[in-house]
This record gives structure tokens, sequence and C-alpha cells, in this order.
């Protein structure tokens, strides 16, 4: 792990296109901001920790969606019926 000093509105740069700044510091809180091309996804640890917890979950309940099975051979009338069902 690289391990960096910084202090506010300095910069480290990752490749050629991702930008870390200081944005403030208030006590132990470091404010960051992130400059980084839109198809580079950012979040931070426990959000994407949580994520991951969700993509395991859905990938052990393959199959728990039986109300579809069949939704295509039945035709695009019996969808639209379903939606209006609801109301």
């Amino acid at each position: 792990m690289l391990v960096l000093a910084r202090r506010i509105n300095e910069r480290i740069i990752i490749g050629d296109s991702i930008f870390v700044s200081v944005v403030d510091i208030k006590g132990d809180q470091v404010k960051l901001g992130i400059d980084a091309p839109a198809n580079v996804k950012v979040f931070r640890q426990e959000i994407f920790d949580a994520i991951q917890e969700e993509n395991r979950k859905a990938a052990q309940s393959r199959g728990e969606l039986p109300s579809l099975n069949g939704l295509m051979d039945q035709g695009p009338d019996a969808a639209q019926k379903g939606d209006s069902d609801r109301d």
C-alpha cells in the first residue's frame, strides 16, 4: 500500500485520468474529491461490500421468480393484463 501525505487542495493522480484531492480536514475526518471518468466506478468501502453481499445473495437465489416463467410464451397482452390487475 502506498501511503502519501497531502494537505488541503493537494492532489494525487492515479493512472492518466483519476484525480484525488483533499477537500477538507476536520478533526479525524478527511473529505476527498475524486475526479474520474464516467466508466470508472467509485464506491465507499461499506457500499461496495453491501453491493457484493447483495450480488452473492442474488446469485444463490436462482429460480425464485416462478411467476415469470412462461410470460414470454403468453404474448404481450398477458403482460399488459397483469399490469392492469395492479390498479
